[in-house]
């Protein structure tokens, strides 16, 4: 009987451990895009994107292989250059699919943008990300 509590909660430490870990990196992932986005660094955002993303600009929607996306991306930023980019609300789907809602900024006009996080190969990627006007 001792013995199987102590597998229990060796398990429930060992899953309340992996779960932690995941939402670690989930938050660093994040971040690292927050502060990339708020630089307007399309090469540098490039090394978070999916083989193939889903990107929405002013509800123009378009899939990119991740060459083709830094390229959008250089453009959107050259055209828009960021004045300040913060993460509003971030979590996960009901499938267990990280999300992030934040707002970017550029001199006169303000945009929300919403990205969706995949895992791929036990790295966490951005495949879907939409800009869209306020």
């Amino acid at each position: 009987m001792k013995g199987s509590r102590s597998f229990g909660w060796l398990l429930t430490f060992g899953l309340s451990l992996q779960l932690f870990a995941a939402s670690a990196q989930q938050s660093e992932v994040i971040a690292q895009v927050r502060e990339i986005l708020k630089a307007g660094n399309a090469k540098e955002l490039s090394r978070y994107l999916s083989t193939t993303i889903d990107v929405t600009i002013d509800g123009n929607v378009q899939s990119y292989s991740k060459t083709q996306a830094e390229f959008v991306f250089r453009d959107f930023f050259k055209q828009h250059p960021p004045t300040d980019f913060s993460i509003i609300h971030q979590g996960s789907s009901k499938g267990g699919q990280p999300f992030a809602i934040g707002q970017y900024k550029s001199n006169t006009e303000t945009y929300r943008v919403f990205m969706k996080i995949k895992v791929v190969s036990e790295k966490q990627l951005l495949h879907e990300i939409s800009f869209s006007k306020e």
